[in-house]
Order: structure tokens, then sequence, then C-alpha cells
């Protein structure tokens, strides 16, 4: 009976892990659902043309007529007079599909780079709050653990641990260790456990 409970449970907690993830999912759709109901026409004919731009059937088109134009001009196709010989139009063309093609590129990418932005902040945020309810989580448990007189709640990093971290000195200590570039970058919690290992006070 022990054992069929608690496959009951295991399965219990499976199902809700599920639906907690199916919300999630069903949110972000639905939230990139708004998004793309949201876009301005504009955006949509960019997108469009991006997508089409990086598509194989556009290498394809542009073979073909590149090709014929070539075959044409050069004189490999006798029953067709050539119009472009030297080929100059061909150029002209090409070089003003590359300006508009490259301009509908840098469109969809700011729009892009916008949402990941967005995203982000989002992300971070999240973490930011995750960060601040572990922190309560570690306090907590330490009273519980001195209360019932665990030994290791008397470890001294977990005072560390408890306190909140703020965002901005956590960047701050990134610049100061070398920035970005350098690869040094480092975490929150040791960024805690630093600050606070400055600010003790030897007995």
């Amino acid at each position: 009976m022990a054992a069929t409970g608690l496959n009951h449970s295991d399965g219990a907690k499976k199902g809700e892990m599920a639906a907690v993830v199916d919300r999630n999912i069903e949110a972000l759709v639905a939230r990139r659902q708004v998004e793309e109901q949201e876009k301005r026409r504009e955006d949509r004919i960019a997108d469009a043309i991006t997508r089409f731009t990086g598509s194989m059937r556009f290498v394809y088109l542009h073979v073909v007529v590149f090709g014929s134009w070539i075959l044409i001009n050069t004189g490999w196709m006798p029953f067709i007079h050539p119009f472009d010989p030297s080929f100059v139009i061909l150029a002209m063309a090409a070089s003003v599909e590359a300006i508009f093609l490259s301009t509908f590129v840098l469109i969809s990418q700011n729009r892009m780079q916008a949402i990941s932005d967005k995203r982000a902040e989002l992300s971070l945020h999240i973490s930011l709050l995750a960060e601040h309810e572990v922190t309560r989580i570690i306090t907590l448990v330490t009273a519980v653990a001195e209360r019932m007189g665990i030994e290791e709640s008397q470890n001294p990093e977990l005072k560390e641990l408890a306190k909140d971290v703020a965002p901005e000195q956590v960047l701050d200590r990134m610049e100061q260790v070398g920035g970005p570039a350098s690869g040094k970058n480092l975490s929150e919690r040791e960024v805690k456990t630093e600050k606070g290992g400055e600010n003790h006070e030897p007995s």
C-alpha cells in the first residue's frame, strides 16, 4: 500500500510538472501570436521578403534569371538578340536589388533585436526574483537549523548567502575584474560572498 501511494504521489508530481510546462508553453505561444498581430504592415512585408530571400527558392530563381541573362547576352542563344552585351544593366539591377534586400534584412533584424531585448529583461527580472526567493529560503532554513541545534547552521558562509544582491553592484564588480571581454565574470553568489568578506570584522 505504501509503494502504491508513493507511485500515485510520483505520478501526481509528474502530472503537475507537465501542467506547469504546458501552461508556460501556452503563455509563450499566446504572447507570440499577439506580437504577430500587432506588427505593422511594413514589418510584415519586410519579414516576408526576408524569409523569401533566405530560402533556396530565391537561389534557384536567381540561377535561372542570371543564367539566362548571361547566356542570352553572350550569344549562346542565337535565336534571341542580346540586349545587354556589356552587362551594365545586369550589374545595376543586382546592385539595386542588394541595397533593398539589405534594408529589408536590417528592418527584420532590428525588430527581432527589440524582441530579444524584452525577453532578456524578462529573464533578468525572473533571475533576480529567484535570487531573492532563494535568499529568503536560506534565511528560513538556517533559522530552523539553529532551533534544532544542527551544527551546519553555524557555517559563516550561510550568513553571506542570506544577503540580497544588488544588480548594480554585480555589474560594477564585473567591470572591476575586467569586464565581459576578459572572461572573468563573477556570479551573483561570488559577489555576495566577497562583499560579505570585505565587511567582516575580525574578532
